[in-house]
């Protein structure tokens, strides 16, 4: 039987799924069955998988609530095969709050889904003031302002490391090609 990988994810903005394009890419780049799918589109069995990773950006201080649910309803299907999880949010652009242990949004959504991946990664996002909505400009601006980070920017800042990204990739099919 064929290992076959699942990418699922859930953007706002585009940046998650810009990072799970990277790893998809990098896992066809490898030669592994992979396929990504939005969390809206995702109608597979979780047990057709042998590997499932599971990105989710931040948006007002929480994941997306398709891909909490998610998991909380499949954490039994989900324990029975290899997982990773990533956050993506502008928090980890700080260097104290850019790993699993040190993010407290990271930390905050496993203890809530009492769920445990194999990979744990956390990725700074995206800020591009150009794509919201005047709410959201507004709300975005007030809570950079509060954790000392930039509130004016005619151009988005792009704040993922994408070496990050592929070592991220890497330490999964490290596992992939161990079983």
């Amino acid at each position: 039987m064929a290992h076959k990988i699942g990418i699922i994810y859930a953007s706002v903005d585009g940046q998650t799924e810009k990072i799970c394009n990277k790893i998809y890419q990098h896992f066809l780049k490898k030669n592994k069955e992979v396929k990504l799918y939005r969390i809206e589109e995702f109608d597979i069995p979780i047990l057709e998988f042998q590997t499932l990773v599971i990105g989710a950006s931040i948006r007002y201080g929480h994941h997306n609530k398709q891909i909490s649910e998610f998991i909380v309803q499949n954490k039994t299907a989900l324990n029975k095969i290899s997982t990773a999880f990533f956050s993506v949010n502008l928090v980890a652009r700080k260097e104290d709050k850019n790993t699993a242990n040190t993010n407290p949004y990271l930390i905050k959504f496993l203890k809530k889904t009492k769920w445990k991946p194999n990979f744990i990664e956390v990725f700074a996002g995206k800020l591009d003031y150009s794509v919201y909505s005047f709410i959201d400009k507004i709300m975005i601006k007030l809570i950079m302002k509060m954790t000392d980070g930039p509130t004016k920017s005619d151009k988005p800042i792009e704040f993922t490391d994408w070496k990050k990204v592929d070592g991220f990739s890497i330490k999964i099919l490290k596992e992939y090609n161990a079983s």
